[in-house]
């Protein structure tokens, strides 16, 4: 994701971007894992390359995290992400685009934030002790995030262009939550060590280099790190099953990417993209919906929900 441009509603035009601090539109290049055989061996080893066994639970299958996330401190891309969240919020703020505590859309997404949260820890042990924040920034763009942490936002026009219901909300902010749960963006920045700095892994893995000066040296790219397919996919799932323990209707996903593909009219199709096409989503998340339906017909359900912004 690209810095926020700051506007009015009335300047609001319809842009699609979805995901953890990124834009949606982001080629993502093959890399080259090692720069050298020695690198390779070395370093798959110590990273073990294939994914945990899968969770033995109710709700969707998606496999353990990626070793590579083994690369990156947790704590380290965690302040990282801190710093920048505070550094977006800075600047929204100093623009008059941040949203206040009484503003009715972020009492709405703060309520539905705080239903989700305790269904995080199963994901990640460390969401227990996250410093969960959530706000409502004021730009044009179809965007929402979650960066590691814990840092939710949301960009006023998701919630006004595609006047989302409280579960349509809780299905994009699931699928945020996921990205971060996942750990998906340590994962990528593990990769991008690997790629990038060559030996320089090697010696990092043998406690020779300094990896946390190359964390802070990458965390400038948390609004811009770009997912792939298959993290996209995942978080979908994820998000899925966090909005359905929540008491959120889980095939409110089928009409939010309805309302995303009409709005995405133009959009490239999908194999010009990194993530999946919306009737792909639809697709997944139909096939996928048996697996979390007893699990949102015992939750909880809210005991007030919200409207959306009054549309421009």
């Amino acid at each position: 994701m690209s810095t926020p441009e700051f506007v009015t509603d009335a300047t609001i035009e319809t842009r699609i971007t979805l995901h953890d601090g990124s834009g949606c539109q982001c080629p993502l290049h093959q890399r080259r894992l090692f720069t050298s055989l020695l690198v390779s061996s070395v370093a798959c080893a110590a990273v073990a390359c294939t994914s945990e066994p899968a969770m033995a639970r109710e709700g969707v299958d998606v496999g353990g995290n990626s070793k590579f996330t083994k690369l990156v401190p947790a704590a380290d891309i965690e302040q990282a992400a801190q710093q920048q969240y505070a550094q977006l919020s800075q600047e929204a703020a100093g623009k008059g685009a941040l949203a206040g505590a009484s503003d009715p859309q972020v009492i709405r997404l703060r309520a539905i934030a705080q239903r989700i949260i305790p269904f995080s820890y199963d994901w990640n042990s460390r969401a227990r002790d996250w410093k969960w924040e959530v706000n409502l920034i004021g730009s044009k763009e179809l965007n929402a995030f979650c960066m590691p942490g814990g840092k939710i936002a949301f960009y006023f026009g998701i919630l006004q262009q595609l006047q989302l219901s409280d579960d349509e909300v809780a299905m994009i902010m699931g699928h945020e939550m996921a990205h971060a749960l996942r750990e998906h963006a340590r994962e990528r920045m593990g990769k991008q060590m690997a790629t990038q700095t060559g030996i320089g892994v090697f010696s990092s893995l043998l406690g020779l280099g300094n990896v946390g000066r190359s964390i802070a040296d990458m965390g400038g790219q948390l609004l811009t790190l770009k997912f792939s397919r298959s993290d996209e996919s995942e978080a979908d799932l994820v998000g899925m099953e966090l909005a359905a323990r929540a008491g959120y209707n889980p095939a409110a996903g089928i009409s939010l990417w309805q309302k995303m593909q009409q709005a995405a009219k133009g959009a490239p199709p999908q194999f010009l993209s990194t993530h999946p096409s919306s009737s792909t989503r639809i697709q997944d998340i139909e096939a996928n919906l048996p697996k979390v339906q007893n699990l949102y017909a015992r939750a909880a359900k809210p005991t007030q929900r919200f409207n959306p912004p009054r549309a421009s």
